[in-house]
């Protein structure tokens, strides 16, 4: 079950990837993928199995082709390091994706410009669209809206007696939204809501709003 809301008049839907669906743009928002991550971790000994590097790109897959975007929109983090053999998984993505595709630099974006470039894909470090800002790192400017990564933000919740679970989840505030990562193996940082805020937590293929707003 997917989730809609209204932000300064444009609906966005939110979606069980952890995905943002900008309907005006046509254009999907996908933070923190971290590919290369598993072949990264396995390289030093990490017990991973060797299909988990292929299921980020299947999502990504599943994500567009539900969407159809006109842009796909990483908001950073969209490799986890240096290059290795997913590079070529991903200039295969690409290849196939009908979607023009920007990458919002991140701290993790370290592979040369340039091969992005050589993909057809757009680098910036923000973007400002009608509005609405786009960056990695949360990052508020007064008369914006802000889309972003980073945090692999989390929400704790309590079940009946003394069990507790921790979920991925989209965290608004007044003036920005950050995305959960999209990537596998990234982790979460549990965040502490105030009143005000609008926490969407996903569980089971569903986007749920957990908050008190």
């Amino acid at each position: 079950m997917i989730q809609k809301i209204i932000i300064n008049n444009n609906e966005f839907t939110l979606h069980p990837s952890g995905a943002i669906y900008w309907e005006a743009k046509k254009m999907l928002l996908i933070a923190d993928v971290h590919l290369g991550k598993v072949v990264h971790f396995r390289k030093h000994g990490a017990a991973i199995p060797a299909h988990a590097a292929y299921q980020n790109l299947e999502k990504l897959t599943e994500v567009t082709n539900y969407f159809e975007p006109k842009t796909v929109c990483f908001l950073g983090d969209l490799f986890h390091s240096k290059l290795n053999e997913e590079w070529r998984d991903f200039e295969k993505w690409v290849e196939y994706c009908k979607a023009e595709v920007i990458l919002i630099s991140g701290n993790h974006d370290i592979i040369p410009i340039y091969l992005y470039e050589d993909l057809g894909v757009k680098v910036f470090d923000e973007l400002l669209l009608d509005g609405f800002y786009l960056t990695h790192h949360p990052t508020e400017i007064k008369g914006t809206f802000n889309f972003s990564g980073h945090i692999h933000p989390g929400i704790r919740m309590k079940g009946i007696g003394r069990q507790f679970l921790k979920l991925p989840c989209f965290y608004k505030t007044e003036n920005q939204l950050i995305l959960p990562a999209f990537g596998n193996f990234t982790g979460k940082h549990i965040l502490t809501p105030s009143e005000t805020d609008a926490i969407f937590a996903i569980a089971d293929g569903e986007v749920i709003c957990v908050s008190k707003k």
